[in-house]
């Protein structure tokens, strides 16, 4: 798999695919990510990628030409590409396991107060990563950028993957590690029994109540499909 993440802020990209399992996938080549600067493919002599809105208002808005002549130069029939912006379609766990399916996704990360509103008939899809607002699209592509990668095969163990959060519309279940007991809390005894089948139980029912209490929504959907 390639993603390709076009930004104005490369460090930013550059420096998180460096560490933990995003570097492990870099380095054992379980996938290509490129970062581009969109500046890089300005004609101004200058670099610019901003100007002026037409109507008048404030601030600055990011042109096009630059961003269109980077998706000219490396888009492939093949190629997935992504707008991040706060007006997008919200991005979920579903969404993460279709792109990891993709061969080249395309990231483009806007700033200011946006992109010429033209950028619509280049791209594929518009995605939000939630109701709010942000400086510019890096951390949104980085939040994507994670949530795929995790996913390929050989970047996290299989079975790790099958009991996380959001894959059946429950949240994970509660975690516990040594000591026993710390400051008078101790680690709920079913987990200490060695016996598989009642933690197995345990476990998913506090990833119902977990659910139930923290994301509605959520429950709701489980039990809609544990009736089907």
């Amino acid at each position: 798999m390639k993603i390709s993440v076009l930004t104005l802020f490369p460090d930013i990209i550059n420096e998180y695919t460096n560490h933990s399992i995003i570097k492990i996938i870099k380095n054992n080549n379980l996938a290509n990510i490129e970062v581009l600067n969109i500046r890089d493919y300005s004609l101004d002599k200058h670099r610019k990628v901003d100007d002026t809105i037409y109507g008048g208002g404030p601030g600055l808005v990011m042109s096009i030409e630059p961003i269109v002549n980077c998706l000219k130069e490396i888009k492939k029939e093949n190629s997935m590409v992504v707008l991040l912006t706060p007006t997008g379609k919200k991005y979920n766990q579903e969404m993460a396991k279709k792109f990891s399916k993709m061969e080249h996704l395309i990231l483009i990360c806007g700033h200011y107060e946006g992109i010429d509103e033209r950028i619509l008939n280049y791209i594929d899809l518009q995605l939000s990563i939630g109701d709010f607002v942000l400086t510019g699209g890096e951390a949104a592509a980085l939040v994507v950028l994670d949530s795929v990668l995790r996913l390929l095969p050989g970047s996290i163990n299989k079975d790790s993957l099958e009991v996380e959060s959001f894959n059946d519309y429950l949240l994970d279940y509660p975690v516990y590690t040594k000591p026993e007991v710390f400051e008078g809390y101790a680690v709920p005894k079913v987990l200490l029994s060695g016996n598989h089948k009642e933690i197995n139980e345990y476990r998913l029912r506090q990833r119902e109540i977990k659910t139930k209490i923290n994301r509605p929504d959520l429950y709701e959907k489980y039990l809609e499909k544990k009736g089907n």
